[in-house]
């Protein structure tokens, strides 16, 4: 008599998007019109601070059902456990948060040399490295330019999204970006 033998396989991480537009109260009434937009295949990190936890989930499901229609890969702000619940494909958020839980696409913003060594510890499998240029959330805020971004990317042992000021023009030289206001403009 043949046995069936199973054999837990892991789960997947979706590929890693070069192009990520991140949510935003500035931009959620353009959101569902920047997903169909976007290339086949790009990110979405779901953030959505503003709202209840009632109503966030609730925008959650619906933006996450127009970026799968499109073939986006959807990162929930929050951490590895809420991401699963919530069917997202990942978790974005601090390194602490980051660390423990079941395993996910981990997505954590940067914004020094000791900020992505605590990145690595927590394992993140990408980070965003900000503000790159002068952005609308930080008006006036201290930038890195591009050239101080270049060497803190040649330091980071996983992918490094460019994400700050960033537009389509200015993304022309990352491998991989993201944005807020510069991919959600209608």
């Amino acid at each position: 008599m043949a046995r069936c033998y199973s054999v837990r396989v892991p789960n997947r991480q979706p590929v890693l998007p070069h192009l990520w537009l991140i949510s935003d109260a500035r931009n959620d009434a353009a959101l569902e019109s920047a997903l169909a937009r976007l290339p086949r295949g790009s990110g979405l990190i779901y953030r959505h601070y503003h709202l209840s936890p009632d109503a966030r989930r609730v925008r959650f499901k619906a933006l996450s059902g127009v970026a799968r229609r499109f073939g986006h890969v959807v990162v929930l702000a929050g951490d590895a456990a809420q991401a699963r619940r919530w069917g997202a494909d990942g978790a974005y958020g601090s390194p602490e948060r980051l660390a423990r839980g079941p395993r996910a696409l981990r997505l954590v913003t940067v914004h020094s040399l000791r900020e992505l060594a605590t990145a690595h510890r927590a394992r993140a499998d990408a980070v965003l490295l900000s503000p790159v240029f002068p952005t609308a959330s930080h008006p006036g805020g201290r930038t890195l330019g591009a050239e101080r971004f270049r060497l803190l990317a040649a330091r980071s042992q996983v992918p490094v999204i460019a994400l700050g000021g960033m537009t389509p023009r200015r993304a022309r030289a990352f491998e991989r970006w993201a944005a807020i206001d510069g991919l959600s403009s209608t």
